[in-house]
């Protein structure tokens, strides 16, 4: 039985429901004023007989004419002239049927016929606004709510492309450095050589396999740049020192794929390729409070170059909004020691 009820359109349900609740409620008044007889039925049948005919005819016109799709003033207008045309319609039947089959009330026997249109059109119009009322808003809002719907559905799209797009920028040039690199090892140095080809393989597959990840654990992320600065090591030698200051606590927690190895990334290009001697590249992991802190310091100064405004930057700040919203931050300064620090503050997991 619940089955085929839920196989019932919501119009026939509303319209079973609004015509049976005009019938309970004008049937109950005829008792009290003991008004209840074989004409007061008959009146009764014939008006809603009436009224479920044109109000469902009045339905199709408004689908038909398309008046929920036009602007508030013009579907105000629209249903007032639908209305009163249909109530003009309904009055003018309802008066000949009940004069044809006699079956008038008693306040109706003194009626002209004219009175009688002018009467029943009346009581029409005012059952017919208030059922066009109901329609209009019960469409308005499933209106709206699909609007919402639609409209959450957008956002969640157009942040699952965005999230695609900053995961899958791999710098070309680093790409292109670290095969060269490799074919200058190849020669000299053929164990390291594989051994860098092995590096390079593990950064290309976590890039890859980020794209269905919106986080994975520090320490993954953590062996990625370990084969990052590694590759790098081989171009810059003794250019390059790193440091790592790692909570191992904080190794499981999630982080965004591929976020640390692009603000490592950024600290070499920008920091530590801009000077002669070359400089340090400091990773830090720790907790603050209830917040996870990942910080990457490295030699230079903002004001020397370091491209505040680039796409590994900015691909930070916007991937920590959009997955955890005002509750990350971001900053990067200038440290007292001559350092750059990118920091990272996400909430613990």
């Amino acid at each position: 039985m619940s089955g085929f009820l839920n196989r019932i359109p919501n119009y026939w349900v509303f319209q079973a429901i609004g015509w049976g609740m005009f019938i309970i409620t004008n049937t109950f008044f005829a008792i009290t004023f003991d008004r209840y007889n074989t004409d007061f039925i008959g009146r009764l049948i014939t008006f809603v007989a009436i009224g479920l005919i044109f109000s469902h005819i009045m339905r199709d016109v408004i689908k038909r004419t398309k008046i929920l799709q036009r602007t508030l003033n013009e579907q105000i207008v629209g249903f007032i002239l639908i209305t009163l045309f249909f109530a003009t319609v309904v009055g003018f039947l309802d008066t000949l049927l009940t004069s044809s089959f006699d079956i008038r009330i008693e306040q109706e026997n003194e009626l002209t016929a004219t009175e009688m249109v002018i009467s029943h059109s009346f009581y029409a119009f005012v059952y017919l606004f208030m059922w066009n009322c109901i329609y209009f808003i019960y469409h308005y809002i499933d209106k709206s709510r699909n609007q919402q719907f639609d409209t959450l559905k957008l956002q969640t799209l157009v942040k699952e492309l965005e999230l695609k797009t900053i995961k899958s920028h791999i710098n070309p040039h680093f790409i292109f450095n670290a095969l060269n690199s490799i074919r200058a090892l190849i020669d000299e140095n053929p164990s390291r050589a594989r051994d860098a080809i092995t590096e390079l393989s593990n950064i290309l597959r976590s890039s890859m396999q980020s794209e269905n990840q919106e986080t994975v654990p520090l320490e993954r992320e953590l062996n990625i740049v370990k084969d990052y600065l590694a590759l790098e090591h081989i171009r810059f030698e003794d250019r390059l020192k790193v440091q790592y200051e790692i909570d191992e606590d904080t190794l499981s927690q999630p982080v965004p794929p591929m976020m640390l190895q692009t603000l490592v990334e950024n600290a070499i290009k920008h920091g530590i390729s801009k000077y002669e001697d070359g400089g340090i590249v400091k990773i830090i992991s720790d907790f603050r409070g209830n917040n996870h802190e990942l910080i990457v310091q490295n030699t230079g100064k903002l004001n020397g170059g370091m491209n505040k405004g680039g796409f590994g930057l900015h691909s930070t700040a916007s991937r920590l909004g959009l997955l955890f919203g005002n509750t990350a931050r971001f900053e990067i300064h200038d440290t007292p020691n001559n350092l750059v620090e990118a920091k990272v503050s996400i909430p613990v997991q």
